[in-house]
């Protein structure tokens, strides 16, 4: 998009502070990575700021894991910033799968994996840690690396991720 996502203004919130309000009616604590010196506005979550810029969501997830894992947390849900119309029914929809599963991971799966929009066991912290050391970046090796149970959806708006000002629409 040209620009942050974070502090893009949509319906008179941006999109973290639209995240934060939706994981925090099922999640606390709520954790928001941020990149080193990213501007963002006053939140309702403990904002962790990345050591280095730009190397992508693994290692970021990596650090939210272990967050929530030192506040005793077992599971995370970890999404992305960009999803204005995620709900927290998804959130109930994985954390209810999670409930009777053995799975590290618990992904919705519509077609598609959407890693940044799932329940992750905050165990995996250790394993994110030890890809982003061997140069992995992406959240798809630490899915590959875990065993993951995905929940076939049909597409849902709630999952859809904002990449141009058209998918606002």
């Amino acid at each position: 998009m040209g620009r942050d996502k974070a502090t893009l203004v949509v319906r008179g919130q941006t999109l973290v502070e639209r995240v934060v309000s939706t994981v925090g009616t099922r999640c606390a604590p709520v954790f928001v990575i941020a990149a080193p010196g990213q501007a963002l506005p006053d939140l309702p979550a403990q904002v962790l700021r990345d050591e280095v810029r730009g190397l992508g969501p693994l290692l970021a997830t990596a650090r939210g894991l272990r967050a929530a894992a030192d506040a005793g947390g077992t599971w995370a849900f970890v999404c992305a910033v960009d999803m204005p119309h995620l709900d927290a029914g998804i959130i109930d929809e994985l954390t209810g799968a999670a409930a009777s599963s053995v799975a590290d991971v618990v992904l919705p799966w519509d077609g598609r994996d959407h890693y940044l929009a799932g329940l992750y066991r905050t165990a995996l912290a250790a394993r994110a840690d030890e890809l982003v050391a061997a140069g992995e970046r992406s959240m798809r090796a630490l899915v590959d690396a875990a065993d993951t149970q995905r929940i076939v959806m049909e597409q849902r708006r709630e999952l859809t991720n904002v990449n141009t000002p058209q998918d606002l629409d």
